[in-house]
């Protein structure tokens, strides 16, 4: 065998942890780093646009009718309710790049990655693919200073976010890696090796 005969499989990288914990950070920096490689997957949902958001560039922004329609048609590979909206990732688009040799990179909570798992026990593609890794804050302490650090949420939403956040922690052991956060620069360093491992899983 020499390297030619070897051809990295696509990987489909799934981040989850609670708010606090620089999952947004972490995933933003790897496709800042990876621009070639990973891309993003354009999230669904029935809420408004912002400011200059645009349709299939920011969101693909879709009815409450037409979200409904895509559910009961399967289309989703992840979909949740968050307040009076609802999100979803198509099946199809991670499809897509996958087979077009691309990685891809989601951001998912504790329940849409669980989905993503049960669809993996169906879906041989994505099972092939699927890496998923939790971020875990340093401490509970550290988890609500770095919440209340941002000031911008009232002492009421920051109590719900960490009630959420203990809810989630307790859910590390459903996923492959378990990332404890140091460093902004630790945190990168260590996901950016897993991704560079997985790329080299062989099956």
């Amino acid at each position: 065998m020499n390297s030619e005969n070897f051809q990295p499989a696509p990987v489909l990288l799934l981040v989850s942890g609670p708010a606090g914990s620089g999952k947004t950070t972490l995933c933003d920096r790897m496709t800042a780093a990876f621009p070639q490689d990973i891309r993003r997957v354009v999230t669904c949902t029935t809420r408004p646009p912002r400011g200059t958001e645009k349709n299939g560039v920011d969101y693909f922004f879709l009815s409450h009718e037409e979200f409904e329609r895509g559910i009961a048609a399967g289309d989703f590979l992840e979909h949740a309710r968050v307040h009076s909206n609802r999100y979803g990732t198509r099946h199809a688009q991670v499809r897509e790049i996958l087979d077009a040799g691309r990685d891809v990179l989601l951001n998912l909570d504790v329940q849409g990655a669980a989905t993503v798992r049960r669809v993996a026990q169906k879906d041989a593609r994505i099972a092939r693919s699927l890496v998923s890794v939790f971020i875990m804050p340093p401490s509970v302490e550290e988890l609500r200073e770095r919440l209340t650090g941002r000031g911008t949420d009232a002492p009421d939403e920051i109590e719900r976010r960490m009630r959420v956040a203990l809810d989630e922690m307790a859910r590390w052991r459903e996923y492959d890696y378990c990332l404890v956060s140091g460093s902004r620069e630790q945190d990168f360093e260590r996901i950016r090796a897993l991704y560079f491992a997985a790329k080299m899983r062989v099956r």
